[in-house]
């Protein structure tokens, strides 16, 4: 089965995970991460996901799952090790048209998720389609020695001067020429080095003088 790659706005949705081990935590913690309202149903919870209730960062809807617990959610991951159960939820997500992922056992539910590499804004999803969870963690960690925290600042400068060029001017091929420029030029290797000179050289360069990372209010 190949699955359909997608992205989900997930902020101040609800979300449900059931199973409150290690493995529920890193659902929610990822959950959270994005912005989602998030709800727990655990009749015990991993110390992290105790303190994230305590903080009202995360609502303990119960200690048994029930399928009236699904109403209102945008969202489900069955996270427990009781697989009778995690199939169970999967059948009542999939009769109120709720998107469900059962950890472990992609076939039950109707998304999976994939391996993250996380440089700020910056996102890479590695999937195997469910055939190798273990392929896609040594990719990952492949990746993560490639990408690194330059990425992640990289993205707040174009990030900064895409908004405000796309603010000042509506020439679209124009702006497109501009942003090839500087994702091709060497300011991705001069963030990475923190060479401020540098960066401030190519910016003004390529968008003008008055281009400046005081002016892109961006400080490192």
């Amino acid at each position: 089965m190949r699955y359909y790659p997608i992205f989900l706005k997930v902020a101040e949705r609800p979300c449900l995970v059931v199973g409150g081990g290690e493995v529920g935590a890193r659902k929610v913690k990822t959950l959270l991460e994005c912005g989602a309202s998030v709800g727990i149903v655990s009749p015990e919870v991993v110390e992290w996901l105790e303190e994230k209730v305590q903080q009202g960062l995360v609502d303990l809807v119960g200690s048994h799952y029930e399928e009236q617990q699904l109403e209102g959610c945008f969202l489900v991951i069955a996270a427990t090790d009781d697989m009778e159960l995690n199939s169970r939820i999967a059948s009542d997500a999939d009769k109120r048209g709720l998107l469900c992922n059962v950890v472990d056992f992609p076939q039950e539910g109707n998304f999976i998720l994939p391996a993250l590499v996380q440089r700020g804004p910056l996102t890479l999803a590695i999937s195997t389609s469910g055939k190798s969870p273990a392929l896609a963690r040594k990719l990952r960690q492949d990746l993560e020695q490639h990408y690194g925290m330059e990425y992640a600042l990289f993205l707040e400068i174009m990030g900064a001067v895409r908004s405000r060029l796309l603010n000042e001017s509506q020439d679209s091929e124009a702006n497109k020429q501009k942003f090839d420029q500087l994702v091709q030029s060497e300011l991705l290797e001069l963030v990475r080095i923190r060479d401020l000179e540098g960066v401030e050289n190519i910016l003004q360069a390529v968008l003008g003088s008055d281009y400046s990372l005081k002016e892109l209010e961006i400080s490192w």
